[in-house]
């Protein structure tokens, strides 16, 4: 059951005015955010008329908010709400309020804040506030992604298991090296089982001898052992994140985990995003995030982008007569997929500078091919035919027996020929300039919230982290610029 927050009353209310100054971030941003939309997005997941009354949404948001703006666990959030006025003065809390259980904050994330568009209501609640207090004046927007690495470990349990048991043996080694003649025997093979087996016997062999266990060389080790079991213990089968993939930064590195396509403003407010998994690609995402723009409030004549977004289909949109812009993205040479149907589309990862196939696989090299003319070349990509074999998706892209697949584009078609006429005008080159202000970005994200990495499973909680961060990066830019 569900009623609405109302603000306590406290004969201590006063402090607040004493040791939490006026003008400190935490109550800029309460004085500056209505949460009132938070409380009408959620009011429909709770039941009205039974059970024990909960707390507000809107707590529990700000809950979530804190532990985004300072980047600390649910455990720690709560705990410096106990005895932090200025958290205590942005939660609606009296100075003498108890503070709620950790777990309740997972809870809220997984019942409450599920199959809700989090994200766009955020975004848009931020691009309105920016808009009202003249912050944003230009109509430009600049495209990126930036790559968030998955919560779940590169490597499988038997691997990081027999890694976290080398590094405790060599600590004990390094104190004494006739101490291996008194460890339980290696387990050699990669069953799990009996790597698990293994780990438990050292464990209880290292714990039995408290001198041993407590040497802090030793310990550190030995926590990391265990804390390790633990979770392959309970999340082995479990917690492998089915919705990350692997996508690809450069050639030679990659990278397992989502990617956020950002939009934002020239004055540097993110106006639209959108989570995905990390093999797609930048150029698809343009249109979305266009739109979604305009939907919040924000008016685009200018979209700035790195060559991904440089595609036929993101050039024949920038001409549209009703829903074009001003397309400022440098052209590439193999960015067209030619005239292929659209579910035979391989999506061009320009980080790497190769195409990927429909399946995730990467080619792994490229030839220009055809007449030595500029308009009659194309450049051929060729793909792993071992992997092809294999795919689940051969049927109709590879035939059985071919010794080779490749994926060839044209090089330059009629809308490529009109962009690189205008990617050679001087007015291209200086509102391309601007492009940088989004890598700022992108690393303020990763550097300052934490998003570098996943907090939990799954592309809908990634797309929950993203929706919080976003909201806390716009909320300190506003701040700042007003």
């Amino acid at each position: 059951m569900l009623s609405q927050q109302q603000l306590p009353l406290s004969e201590y209310s006063s402090l607040y005015d004493i040791v939490d100054p006026r003008d400190s971030d935490i109550r800029r941003i309460n004085n500056l955010i209505d949460f009132s939309c938070v409380y009408q997005e959620l009011v429909k997941k709770y039941c009205p008329d039974n059970g024990r009354t909960a707390e507000s949404p809107i707590r529990m948001f700000k809950y979530l908010l804190l532990k985004t703006i300072y980047d600390i666990s649910d455990v720690d959030v709560v705990e410096r709400s106990r005895y932090d006025m200025s958290f205590k003065y942005f939660l609606d809390m009296t100075p003498e309020e108890g503070v709620i259980n950790p777990s309740s904050l997972c809870k809220f994330r997984r019942l409450r804040l599920k199959d809700t568009d989090l994200m766009n209501l955020l975004i848009k609640k931020t691009v309105e506030i920016a808009i009202e207090k003249g912050i944003i004046t230009s109509k430009t927007i600049i495209v990126d992604s930036t790559h968030t690495k998955a919560r779940s470990n590169p490597y499988s349990p038997v691997e990081i298991l027999k890694l976290r048991s080398k590094q405790l043996r060599k600590a004990l080694y390094a104190m004494d090296d006739n101490i291996k003649e008194t460890l339980p025997a290696k387990n050699e093979d990669d069953d799990l089982v009996h790597e698990l087996d293994y780990t438990k016997d050292l464990l209880n062999h290292i714990t039995s001898d408290s001198c041993l266990s407590e040497v802090p060389a030793v310990k550190q080790r030995l926590n990391m052992l265990k804390e390790t079991l633990a979770d392959i213990e309970d999340h082995y089968t479990t917690s492998k994140d089915t919705d990350a993939r692997v996508g690809h930064k450069t050639e030679d590195t990659s990278f397992f985990g989502y990617k956020t396509h950002i939009a934002m403003s020239d004055e540097r407010i993110i106006t639209a995003a959108t989570v995905t998994s990390g093999e797609k690609g930048d150029g698809p995402q343009l249109e979305e995030l266009v739109e979604q723009s305009r939907k919040n409030g924000m008016e685009v004549d200018t979209v700035v982008g790195d060559t991904a977004y440089s595609g036929c289909k993101n050039l024949k949109l920038a001409e549209d007569e009703e829903r074009g812009f001003r397309l400022v993205s440098k052209l590439h040479p193999s960015i067209s997929s030619g005239f292929r149907k659209s579910e035979d589309n391989f999506d061009y990862n320009k980080d790497a500078g190769m195409f990927v196939c429909p399946a995730g696989h990467m080619a792994i090299r490229k030839v220009i091919m055809g007449k030595n003319r500029n308009w009659n070349q194309s450049m051929t990509y060729f793909f792993d035919v071992d992997k092809c074999k294999t795919c689940s998706r051969r049927n109709g892209c590879y035939k059985d027996g071919a010794k080779s697949k490749t994926y060839s584009v044209p090089i330059k078609k009629g809308e490529h020929k009109r962009q690189l006429e205008f990617q050679k005008t001087q007015e291209f080159k200086e509102i391309a300039r601007q492009r940088y202000k989004i890598e700022a970005k992108n690393s303020e994200l990763k550097q300052v919230y934490g998003y570098d990495k996943a907090l939990s499973y799954g592309l809908d909680c990634m797309q929950m982290q993203g929706a919080m961060t976003i909201f806390a990066v716009n909320i300190k830019r506003i701040l700042r610029l007003s």
